[in-house]
């Protein structure tokens, strides 16, 4: 029996909405989203949310009420843990709060060891899942289990002879009025069987004891069936009989956490995760000691203003838009290259679909011998470490992943390689023999640049990853150290992939005097960076560096339309909360 097809719900699951409905909300929905130029992830979309969760849960919520007077009856008596091991234990209940209080002697087992490593075919044991999906006719119950949202399993449960079906009974009824997402605990004997559609394959479980750890509302936000389906499901759907809900990116976001419970978006921040611990771990080997930088601080670290400026009892303080000033003044503390995994702050009113005001930053400072080509080298081969490894290791995930958000594996030489490097003016040929015109070519890259460049590079080079280098010294921070041959160009470099900046990095000014030129140039008052420059007063060796943005590469990484879904919660000009 067809279930669950790698954490997805089956064809039968979806609640449905009238087709001239449906086609009536997506229209309104794409009007706004277009005018936005964010692919929907913006607050335009609020006006239509309670609409459109009305509608999701119409009839399931007019059910609940004409049913709500006896569902706890149906669902049996309030249990206290402590007797669910006795003999004469219930067959169902719903647990009391549990407050640390009664441990009983159970030990649960996890739903991925099911039928690989976990306990022998007849073995009778306990889970503690969430319930995904059900159905009943008769007095057959089918059940599916989903736990940590990449695992599931089937369960299920047949009238027996042994007491007349009160078994099968009482559980049918039980799972007729548990809400869909609530947690359960199961007892049940592991037995062979061929379940296609769950994760765990090979084997489910046969019903003895179920009780309710914590009950879900039973209108929820939006339908887990409807919120696990890719673009292209829901697009092939639009013109037949009975269309596919899509569910609304503000929706989405407002109920975030229920939003991660879909298999592919709870994978894409285990990803993150893994590409956190990765970066530590490939410049950790290299000699490179962690920092935590302060986060509060009174100048700005990259100029502009573009940053969210605090009281600080009194005085004004600003939220750190990398930790640049901190990395460089690690340098005159004589650590031998330092990184650090943080918050990084940006007031940049952008609605886009690769923007944030408040990112997670990989940022590395390391010192050179001679020239800072010896940072790319590093920068290169660590990304290439972790993309090996993500795809190597965690090729669970990405399935997940790719099943609803379709991506290949990047392109790029082998981390002992010598890394893609395009220097500007070969950057600036590139694009005009593509028929591109620029009309400053010492202007910063356009989005629409970036992405036909990154294009171009993958065609001619066969490569994801490449280091645009040699910027203008006109659009680097003051920080920057001018290229000694052409001071009108800089030694710094964008990290590109996929054809859009995932980080910036460059040899840093390390000679005070020629620090404070910079920033008279460019307007930066020093007042506020007195710390910084004096603390290359006292010596500091040659060094360079690079500040990546993990959501960003996350997002590139996996195909995904927008960088919203690589953040666990959305911190954006329209969105404070959750």
């Amino acid at each position: 029996m067809l279930w669950v097809q790698n954490g997805q719900l089956p064809a039968w699951a979806p609640r449905l909405l009238p087709r001239s409905r449906i086609q009536h909300a997506q229209l309104r929905v794409g009007s706004q989203a277009r005018s936005t130029g964010c692919a929907g992830y913006t607050r335009h979309t609020a006006s239509f949310i309670g609409a459109s969760a009305a509608l999701l849960s119409a009839s399931r919520r007019l059910s609940t009420l004409s049913r709500a007077d006896d569902r706890d009856e149906r669902m049996g008596s309030t249990v206290t843990p402590g007797v669910i091991t006795s003999p004469d234990a219930p067959v169902v209940g719903v647990y009391k709060t549990i407050r640390s209080g009664e441990r009983p002697s159970v030990d649960f087992v996890q739903v991925s060891s099911l039928g690989t490593t976990g306990p022998e075919i007849g073995s009778q044991v306990w889970i503690r899942a969430r319930v995904a999906a059900v159905r009943v006719k008769g007095k057959s119950t089918f059940v599916v289990l989903r736990q940590n949202s990449l695992h599931t399993v089937q369960a299920c449960k047949f009238k027996e002879k042994e007491d007349g079906g009160e078994s099968a009974t009482a559980i049918a009824r039980f799972f007729k009025a548990l809400p869909l997402e609530s947690i359960v605990d199961m007892s049940g004997v592991l037995v062979e069987a061929n379940v296609s559609g769950c994760t765990q394959k090979n084997v489910e479980l046969q019903i003895r004891q179920v009780y309710a750890v914590t009950l879900a509302a039973p209108q929820l936000p939006f339908l887990m069936a409807d919120a696990q389906r890719s673009e292209e499901e829901i697009a092939a759907s639009k013109d037949s009989k009975r269309p596919l809900v899509r569910v609304l990116p503000d929706l989405r976001l407002d109920n975030r956490w229920l939003d991660l419970r879909v298999p592919a978006h709870n994978a894409i921040l285990r990803i993150q995760a893994v590409m956190c611990q990765l970066f530590r771990e490939s410049l950790a080997k290299r000699g490179f000691i962690e920092i935590h930088s302060p986060k509060l601080i009174s100048g700005e670290s990259e100029g502009g203003a573009e940053v969210f400026r605090v009281d600080y009892f009194g005085s004004n303080a600003s939220l750190a838009q990398s930790p640049q000033l901190y990395k460089q003044m690690a340098m005159s503390a004589d650590i031998p290259g330092v990184f650090e995994v943080g918050p990084v702050f940006r007031a940049e009113n952008s609605n886009t679909a690769r923007h944030l005001c408040e990112f997670t930053g990989l940022d590395l400072e390391m010192p050179i011998a001679w020239h800072y080509k010896e940072v790319i080298q590093v920068v290169h081969e660590t990304l290439a470490d972790i993309f090996q490894c993500v795809e190597e290791k965690h090729a669970e995930e990405l399935s997940i992943i790719r099943q609803m958000y379709p991506s290949e594996a990047p392109k790029l030489p082998a981390g002992t390689e010598s890394p893609c490097v395009l220097n500007w003016d070969e950057a600036m040929e590139l694009l005009t023999s593509n028929g591109t015109q620029r009309e400053d070519v010492m202007a910063d890259l356009s989005t629409e640049e970036e992405k036909l460049l990154g294009r171009l590079v993958r065609e001619r080079y066969g490569v994801d990853l490449f280091f645009l280098d040699k910027y203008p010294s006109s659009v680097r921070p003051f920080y920057t150290m001018p290229s000694e041959e052409q001071p009108e160009f800089s030694n710094s470099y964008d990290v590109i992939f996929h054809g859009q900046e995932i980080g910036s990095g460059a040899q840093r000014c390390h000679d005070a005097d020629l620090l404070e030129e910079r920033c008279a140039e460019l307007g930066v008052p020093t007042g506020p960076l007195a710390s910084y420059i004096e603390s290359f007063r006292h010596g500091v060796p040659p060094h360079g560096g690079v500040g990546l943005g993990l959501e960003r590469i996350v997002q590139l990484y996996l195909g995904l339309d927008n960088i919203r879904k690589a953040v666990m919660f959305t911190r954006d000009p329209t969105r404070l909360s959750p």
